[in-house]
């Protein structure tokens, strides 16, 4: 059972920036792709970034551009780097593995093994 812990984020005006991490402990880090999901009131969960094991990136094109993710295989933790962040960014933020980044898919709906989160609140 793989346990993630998120963190950084927090209240931003628009345009400001975040960056968060995801600690993951208990599998195997380095062969899994990996990506941050998203939770907006009222919206079901959304993959907004995934980095492969080699390091390949992919977005979604809401995010793209805007964000950046990465990854330390040494310390099992994946960032997000949030720049020109938008109120409609506002969300609870996970990180999670990722089915395919090529396509960006994500965990089913109804997978049940996340972390806490971190709230992102984008106002001015």
């Amino acid at each position: 059972q793989v346990q993630l812990v998120e963190s950084g984020g927090g209240l931003v005006q628009p345009g400001g920036s975040l960056r968060l991490s995801c600690a993951a402990s208990g599998s195997i880090f380095s062969i899994y792709t990996w990506g941050w999901y998203r939770r907006a009131p009222g919206k079901q969960r959304e993959l907004v970034a995934a980095i492969t094991g080699g390091g390949i990136t992919n977005y979604a094109d809401s995010v793209r551009g805007r964000f950046t993710i990465a990854r330390d295989n040494a310390k099992n933790t994946v960032y997000l780097q949030m720049n020109s962040l938008k109120p409609e960014d506002t969300a609870v933020y996970y990180c999670n593995k990722v089915l395919s980044s090529a396509t960006m898919q994500g965990l089913p709906a109804d997978f049940d093994s996340w972390g806490q989160g971190t709230q992102v609140t984008v106002s001015s």
